[in-house]
């Protein structure tokens, strides 16, 4: 375990990164903030640059916070009232780590994909990336536009999520021909409805932006167009809800097709 470095000062240097880094103003790293992202790190075997900790939580010893000591490359220990300062939530953590990103990987053709077509919420992009781990699919393309997949607010909303997906962003509607799978596109107001569509599997869902929906270049692509049925008359969905409706029913296609 390496030595951990005390803070009691905010105009230490390394308090001034700590604090863009919660901001998410930083490239290639990302902040992981409370137990359960951190945990989620951990157990999907994610080696943090830096574990940060209160220094009441660090004092007590607390089994977590030796965990994530030990897999880090540094410590840094933070009086209270600093770590306070250095949280963005409405009540602090008590720790943190922070990530190195990993380097841009090949898109699987095949795997089962979801397309985020500019969905600028971190909110929504966060409870999506939650409904696809959950639904079985293993692979998340964000174009341009879309919230960053690695800022603190997405990373909260997917509540570890992230660590069982791959992760692409800042792609272009021609990156999308690079699978190999069908691809669907939630639609508000053309194509077969939802439940009564024949699902194939593996497959990659578009979801569009919150206001304008798919973009052109990207419905162009989709080898069909599905909508969801809304008898109350709501002229749409939110696009979570939206993701999780169509996200489901391709889990469950797949499991009425699969032998016991």
């Amino acid at each position: 375990m390496p030595a951990p470095l005390h803070l009691t000062s905010p105009a230490n240097a390394q308090f001034k990164v700590l604090r863009r880094l919660a901001a998410g103003c930083a490239r290639g790293q990302a902040w992981l903030e409370g137990e359960h992202l951190c945990q989620a790190a951990l157990e999907a075997g994610w080696q943090p640059d830096v574990a940060v900790f209160a220094a009441s939580y660090w004092e007590g010893q607390e089994a977590l916070a030796q965990q994530l000591a030990a897999r880090s490359a540094r410590v840094l220990v933070l009086a209270d009232v600093l770590m306070q300062r250095v949280s963005t939530l409405p009540s602090p953590a008590p720790l943190a780590c922070v990530l190195a990103l990993p380097e841009r990987a090949a898109i699987d053709a095949h795997a089962p994909s979801l397309v985020l077509d500019r969905v600028q919420d971190a909110g929504n992009v966060g409870s999506i990336l939650r409904s696809a781990a959950a639904f079985g699919f293993t692979q998340v393309l964000a174009l341009a536009g879309s919230a960053q997949l690695w800022s603190p607010k997405v990373l909260r909303a997917g509540m570890g999520a992230h660590f069982s997906l791959r992760l692409h962003e800042g792609l272009m509607p021609d990156d999308v021909a690079q699978l190999a799978v069908p691809l669907l596109a939630a639609s508000v107001h053309q194509g077969q409805w939802l439940h009564r569509a024949r699902l194939p599997w593996p497959c990659a869902w578009v979801i569009g932006n919150e206001g304008q929906g798919i973009s052109a270049p990207v419905a162009a692509r989709a080898a069909r167009h599905v909508r969801i049925v809304q008898p109350g008359g709501q002229e749409s969905l939110n696009a979570a809800a939206a993701a999780a409706i169509c996200l489901h029913a391709s889990a469950a296609t797949q499991a009425i097709n699969t032998p016991d």
